[in-house]
């Protein structure tokens, strides 16, 4: 394993694997930079928390694969310091989604479910799009491993917000949807903490071989 996390080189198997996985990082990108200002003008319009979360996760995740494009073909330093700095950014977005969510919860008022839910669909086949493609990377390095992190978190944020939508029609209320912001929230902090242990641990491995 440690001779593994010491190669400067892919080999021949790393190269084709760090080819296939650049062109589905790509796909990737144009799909959450798009689904980004599509949900951020919706949860802007509906005044829906959950979908501002949403969106701001896809943008993050845009950065995300913007870096990992980035340090691909580089050290094993290179990648686990990307994937240690997407890490950190994961835990602060699930900070500011706490924040935002108090602050709905004292001054929001009830977000449109109609608009909730028909965009949460959309996010949703986004996101299995991009899960689908990037599937078969979810073992690899820290930077692979936080991409697959973010992406699978987005689907299951997704479907959160589409059954809030339905929670803020029956109830008439918020309530749901301050719910469903705190989990994202939540799966947020929880995968920064992962992504964070695992780059910290390759970071370790590599020792002196430098980026």
């Amino acid at each position: 394993m440690a001779a593994h996390h010491h190669d400067h080189g892919w080999g021949e198997t790393g190269v084709a694997v760090a080819a296939g996985f650049r062109r589905v990082l790509w796909a990737a990108l144009a799909i959450n930079f798009t689904m980004f200002l599509i949900e951020w003008a919706a949860g802007i319009g509906s005044g829906s928390v959950s979908l501002q979360a949403d969106a701001l996760d896809f943008l993050g995740d845009s950065a995300n694969y913007a870096i990992s494009l980035f340090v691909l073909g580089l050290g094993p330093r290179w990648r686990s310091g990307a994937a240690l700095c997407k890490g950190i950014a994961m835990g602060a977005f699930g900070l500011w989604v706490i924040a935002a969510t108090l602050w709905s919860l004292v001054f929001g008022g009830r977000p449109s479910a109609l608009v909730m839910g028909s965009v949460g669909v959309l996010a949703l086949a986004a996101n299995l799009v991009s899960a689908f493609l990037l599937y078969g990377y979810r073992q690899g390095d820290a930077n692979m491993r936080s991409v697959w992190l973010c992406t699978r978190n987005d689907a299951i944020g997704n479907l959160a917000v589409v059954a809030a939508a339905s929670g803020v029609f029956a109830t008439g209320s918020n309530w749901p949807d301050l719910a469903v912001a705190a989990i994202m929230a939540g799966l947020a902090l929880y995968a920064s903490v992962l992504v964070i242990a695992h780059a910290t641990g390759e970071w370790r491995l590599a020792g002196d071989t430098g980026p």
